[in-house]
């Protein structure tokens, strides 16, 4: 059950919907509270604070480039944030997936099972015979090869 959890988690575009909607959305909020409360002012200090800092007026028009810049800003930490705590460490995981260096559960093949159940089934047969040793014929499938 989780093998099946994790290799959902793992797929590509549940990630990256995941990342997009839930992570983006809640971390984009922290952010944008970040910058409005500490950048945009800092902003407006610079450039002369007062009722006017962060804006300049033409004819009777108020352009207010510190919101423009605190909006580059958040974006900008919300990307960085994202790219470096969720999509570059899945990258890193699903790569040495790909290599091997992070194997799944080893599970039996068809033909590794088969074989077990063939080497159970010779075992027992000589066990019911007494340990003799018929040539190792006992157990084998009609026209099988060794």
């Amino acid at each position: 059950m989780l093998k099946g959890f994790k290799d959902f988690l793992l797929r590509g575009n549940v990630v990256d919907l995941a990342v997009a909607v839930v992570v983006g959305a809640a971390f984009t909020a922290v952010v944008t509270a970040f910058t409005n409360a500490f950048l945009k002012p800092l902003i407006q200090l610079i450039s002369g604070g007062g009722q006017f800092g962060g804006s300049f007026v033409v004819n009777g028009v108020v352009f207010d480039y510190a919101s423009f810049a605190n909006a580059v800003i958040t974006f900008v930490l919300t990307a960085a944030a994202i790219y470096f705590l969720v999509v570059y460490p899945l990258k890193v995981i699903s790569e040495r997936r790909r290599r091997g260096e992070e194997a799944g559960p080893a599970e039996s093949t068809d033909v590794e099972l088969l074989t077990e159940i063939r080497d159970l089934l010779r075992d027992q047969a000589r066990s019911s015979r007494g340990g003799r040793d018929d040539g190792g014929t006992a157990g084998r499938i009609p026209h099988q090869e060794r």
